[in-house]
């Protein structure tokens, strides 16, 4: 119901303290219910819909929801008893004060229940390949820029729950020895940190893929030595590259700005970031790194000095992270694309101006639209010719050389001089991003 009124996001509700009272596996089965019916609700709703007389969008939210509630649990969840969904499900919309609807809501569940078989809930699960799982206005976008065999991936790896990468912040600790360390040779087999398991991530050498335990309960995690981050966005934060003065734009939660802190030991790093609550969110991931914090808006920086490298991570449609927020694609409109990308180039112009004579600014997104991508870049630039864009390929090729960068084939990280990730096409979420430098030498310097 939060996701549903609000702008919250479900991975982070999950994760908030009202859930801590949960047990592991009662926590487990919560976001399972929660994650699996946003990830699923167009292909719910269509099986739904065949045996309700009335539009859904009609129903009471708290309806609606506990209709796809008990849907999922009957289509999707092979060890919990379709009795108890039913049952279940009835007994949310009494709580909600629905009772009128607790007949409906009964008797829908009962006819799918009775439809369903072996051969409807396979077909169900393969509905990733329809265009059901995601609106259709998104789908033939994805279609016109990337064809339809990479859309197809874009779909199955969207529909299924993204495995949990972590950046190693210290290689060299006994509790992660075995791990892949910056120019040495990555693990060849999983690497064993407290009770988790770890195997070496696809893109850098510094990441991991957990696949076996809970990152959240290790001391390793606690004590910062592992940070949950996806391999795009910790590749994005490296493209920065090096400075004596580090600016990062719209900087919370701050996996990104410990990158940047990281590779930049003895310089300045500010993190400027808009909203009080995730700010403190920022302080938390980045105490003890150095780093300053400023509360402003990045359209209208505070700012006298110019920086050796300031970092755009602009606020986005997040299309390129539909794995781990399923929500967005029932809340995104057509129309929010050219909002936000009107918001975006306020953004990246004001940093601009605040980088120096040589300096590099990267504008990233974590969105697979060109609205928010290309068309930014270019209008940004246009008339401006105190700046040039620098082909991501130079980047990346000195990352490789410094055995950060584990990925073989640099090619495929681009789109012409942009680095661009595609989930499915590769091992994260979709990046964008683009390094532009400032080629005159007028104005204050760093």
């Amino acid at each position: 119901m939060r996701v549903e009124q609000t702008d919250a996001y479900a991975s982070e509700l999950l994760h908030s303290h009202k859930f801590g009272m949960l047990s592991p596996a009662d926590h487990g089965l919560a976001t399972e219910l929660a994650m699996g019916v946003l990830r699923w609700r167009g292909v719910l709703d269509e099986e739904i819909a065949k045996h309700v007389r009335q539009s859904l969008s009609k129903l009471d939210l708290e309806v609606q929801t506990a209709i796809r509630l008990g849907a999922y649990q009957i289509l999707f969840l092979d060890r919990l008893p379709t009795h108890a969904a039913i049952n279940e499900s009835v007994e949310l919309v009494k709580r909600a004060r629905k009772r009128s609807a607790a007949g409906l809501v009964n008797a829908v569940l009962r006819k799918i229940a009775s439809h369903s078989s072996q051969e409807t809930a396979e077909r169900m699960r393969q509905s990733s390949l329809t265009d059901s799982s995601h609106p259709e206005w998104m789908v033939e976008r994805w279609r016109q820029f990337y064809g339809k065999e990479v859309t197809r991936k874009i779909y199955e790896y969207d529909q299924a729950a993204p495995r949990t990468a972590v950046r190693i912040q210290n290689p060299d600790t006994p509790q992660i020895a075995g791990a892949a360390a910056r120019g040495q040779p990555r693990a060849p087999v999983p690497a064993n940190i407290e009770r988790m398991q770890l195997e070496p991530g696809k893109l850098l050498s510094h990441a991991a893929v957990v696949i076996g335990g809970d990152v959240t309960q290790s001391h390793a995690f606690r004590n910062h030595d592992l940070v949950v981050q996806d391999e795009g966005s910790q590749l994005v934060a490296l493209l920065v590259g090096d400075g004596k003065t580090i600016l990062d734009c719209c900087a919370a939660p701050g996996g990104k700005t410990r990158i940047l802190a990281e590779e930049n030991l003895g310089a300045t790093v500010i993190a400027m970031e808009l909203h009080p609550r995730r700010a403190t969110l920022l302080k938390k991931l980045t105490r003890n790194s150095g780093v300053r914090i400023v509360a402003a808006d990045a359209r209208t920086m505070p700012f006298v000095i110019r920086f050796d490298g300031v970092l755009v991570d602009a606020p986005c449609s997040g299309t390129g992270t539909l794995a781990r927020n399923p929500e967005i694609k029932w809340r995104l409109k057509p129309e929010d694309l050219i909002r936000l990308q009107a918001y975006q180039i306020e953004i990246l112009s004001a940093a601009m101006k605040q980088v120096a004579a040589g300096g590099r600014v990267v504008h990233s997104t974590c969105s697979l639209e060109p609205e928010e991508n290309k068309q930014v870049i270019e209008k940004a630039l246009a008339g401006n010719s105190g700046f040039r864009i620098v082909n991501a390929r130079e980047r990346l090729t000195e990352l490789k050389e410094s055995g950060e960068l584990a990925w073989k084939d640099i090619d495929t990280l681009l789109d012409g001089p942009y680095l661009r990730t595609i989930p499915g096409v590769h091992s994260c979420d979709g990046f964008f991003a683009a390094i532009i430098e400032r080629t005159d030498i007028s104005g204050p310097q760093s």
